[in-house]
Order: structure tokens, then C-alpha cells, then sequence
């Protein structure tokens, strides 16, 4: 029986495996799609030319796979990073503090905003109005009370699982959660997202996903003002557990 479940176990990895390094999309498809960036290249070279540019074979740069019947975008980061800058211009505080958000979503509120970013990770692209400090969500290089105006949007799933780089720490979350706590002002505001779901659980490596009752805990010294939640394209009201995995936005205030 142990030898059983032990092939069962091999057979589960040699899945995970297959599906990590899966060529996306098929070997086919990218055939298919080369083939008609080069029918592509020969009709236009056809056409009358425009001596404004040159055109060579060497500077072919091939995009194959933007000829989409809708935009390719990833839903959840766009309605949240929307979510978070109209929060942040609405309360338009003087100063914005963002704890490893998405680097896009920081940059544009910076320029309504002058906007702090902290993330263990540099960024190493200047932007008038941002500015960065490194610094880790689970010793945050700030005093308590501190900040005013703080976000960090899709992060604290990630803290403890070892996939951006920060160590193992199986309560990671819990850390995260209680530094932002820590640092918000009294009145302050503090804007968050996570994964939602039936139950919580770990998804190892990528995030945990959370029961709003969780969420709520792990905020239970701050005032909820305001949730919304993300299933599939559309964003809601409200918690829906039957609809399973989802994103939910929660706006905190330290009283």
C-alpha cells in the first residue's frame, strides 16, 4: 500500500512539472502564428514604399501573439490597481506610503500623489513623484502611527512562501498584516486586496487565499469602511462563497 501511494505521489509531481514547464501556447500554435508574421513581412514588403524608413530583414522583430479579439489583460489587476488609485485620489492625502504593490499602480498614483514605495526589491526606474525606500512588510522601517495614506495591494498572500525571494515563514501573512496595523495613523487609511475563497488555504508557492472572516481578523483592530470583491471580469458588493476563488478589497481606518 506505501509503495502505492508513493507511485501516486511521484505521479503528482511529474503532473506539476509537466504543467510548470508546459510550452504555452502549443508548439503548433506557435508555428502557425510565425508563419503568418512571415506572410505577413512579404505582402507588406509589396506594398507601395514609404522611403521615410528603411526595412531589413535584420531588424525583423517578431510579435506573434498580439493578433487577440480582445485585449489581453489580466482582470484582477486592473480593477484593483483601479480600485486603489481612486481611493488614494479621492482621500487625496498629502502623502502616499505603497508596500510592494504593482509597480504601475505606484507609479501612476505618484503623479497625483506624491507616493512612497517600499518593496524588498528595488526599482530602479526614477519617476518624479515617486520615491523608494527598501524595506521588508514584516519590519517595516517605519515608526508606529506613522503613515497616513498606506496600500498594498495583492501582498501579504504572498509573505512566507519563498517565491519573491523572502524567507519561509508559514506565518507570514500574519506578520504582514500586523506591521501595516502597526504603522497607520490614527485616522489613517489603509487600502488592501487578497485573494478570497471558500476556505482559507495555501496554494504553495504562488499565494494563500483567504475567508472574509479571516481577513477580518487579521485587520481586527482597524474599522472596516468599505469591501468589494473580484469574480472573474466583474467586480461586487459583497462576499459570495459560492462562487469560490475570487479577490477581495478592503478599505481599513485606524480610529
Amino acid at each position: 500500500m506505501k509503495d502505492f501511494l508513493k507511485k501516486i505521489s511521484v505521479l503528482k509531481y511529474l503532473v506539476i512539472t509537466i504543467r510548470t514547464f508546459a510550452i504555452k501556447p502549443n508548439i503548433f500554435k506557435r508555428f502557425l502564428a510565425l508563419g503568418r508574421f512571415f506572410s505577413d513581412y512579404h505582402r507588406y514588403r509589396k506594398l507601395d514604399k514609404n522611403t521615410s524608413y528603411s526595412l531589413e530583414s535584420a531588424d525583423l522583430f517578431p510579435r506573434i501573439y498580439d493578433k487577440t479579439n480582445v485585449h489581453n489583460i489580466d482582470p484582477i489587476y486592473f480593477l484593483q490597481g483601479c480600485w486603489c488609485a481612486k481611493k488614494v485620489f479621492e482621500n487625496k492625502p498629502e502623502k502616499h506610503f505603497d508596500i510592494a504593490s504593482q509597480a504601475l499602480m505606484v507609479g501612476i498614483i505618484s503623479q497625483f500623489t506624491p507616493t512612497t514605495m517600499v518593496d524588498i526589491r528595488p526599482l530602479l526606474i526614477p519617476l518624479p513623484g515617486l520615491s523608494f525606500v527598501k524595506g521588508d512588510i514584516t519590519n517595516l522601517p517605519f515608526i508606529d502611527g506613522e503613515l497616513k495614506s498606506l496600500s498594498s495591494i495583492c501582498v501579504i498572500e504572498h509573505i512566507g512562501l519563498g517565491r519573491y525571494g523572502d524567507p519561509l515563514d508559514q506565518f507570514g501573512t500574519e506578520k504582514a498584516a500586523k506591521e501595516l496595523a502597526r504603522v497607520l495613523a490614527k485616522g489613517g487609511n489603509l487600502y488592501i486586496s487578497v485573494p478570497v475563497d471558500m476556505e482559507s488555504k495555501t496554494y504553495f508557492n504562488a499565494h494563500r487565499a483567504f475567508t472574509r472572516d479571516h481577513v477580518l481578523n487579521l485587520f481586527r483592530n482597524l474599522s472596516l469602511v468599505e469591501e468589494s470583491y473580484i469574480y472573474g471580469k466583474e467586480m461586487s458588493d459583497s462576499y459570495d462563497v459560492s462562487r469560490g476563488f475570487g479577490t477581495g478589497l478592503y478599505h481599513f481606518k485606524k480610529n
